[in-house]
């Protein structure tokens, strides 16, 4: 077990080396002044593309790290939601898996469900 806790968590680094060597994009959120209003649209797309990315990877990496942590104190490989082990083809899948897969079936359902829906509060957020 202990040699495939070592190979766990040297694939996650690997794969949180891959996601921080992609920090380059950084740069293409930056604002430059163009005369051009065709220019400035173009940017502002490619600016936001750039930040969904880095969005996605950021999320990814903080997944990660969280799998790294679990390796070190014993629970890696066990479902945060219904504490029982998640299946050895999902975390070869996916080795940051935090769920089984009955778990993040759940998920996945309860964020489409309410995906879409406010709150109260955001309601009075986007009124003022």
């Amino acid at each position: 077990m202990k040699v495939e806790l070592k190979l766990a968590r040297h694939i996650l680094e690997r794969h949180l080396k891959e996601t921080s060597s992609n920090r380059g994009l950084t740069d293409s959120i930056r604002i430059h002044q163009v005369a051009d209003p065709v220019d400035m649209t173009q940017q502002a797309a490619d600016r936001d593309v750039a930040v969904q990315i880095l969005d996605r990877e950021s999320v990814l990496a903080r997944r990660i790290r969280s799998a790294i942590d679990r390796v070190q104190d014993g629970s890696y490989g066990i479902c945060l939601q219904c504490e029982e082990e998640i299946a050895p083809k999902r975390l070869k899948a996916m080795p940051w898996a935090e769920l089984c897969i009955a778990c993040q079936e759940q998920a996945d359902k309860y964020t489409s469900q309410n995906r879409g829906r406010t709150t109260a509060s955001e309601d009075w957020t986007e009124a003022a």
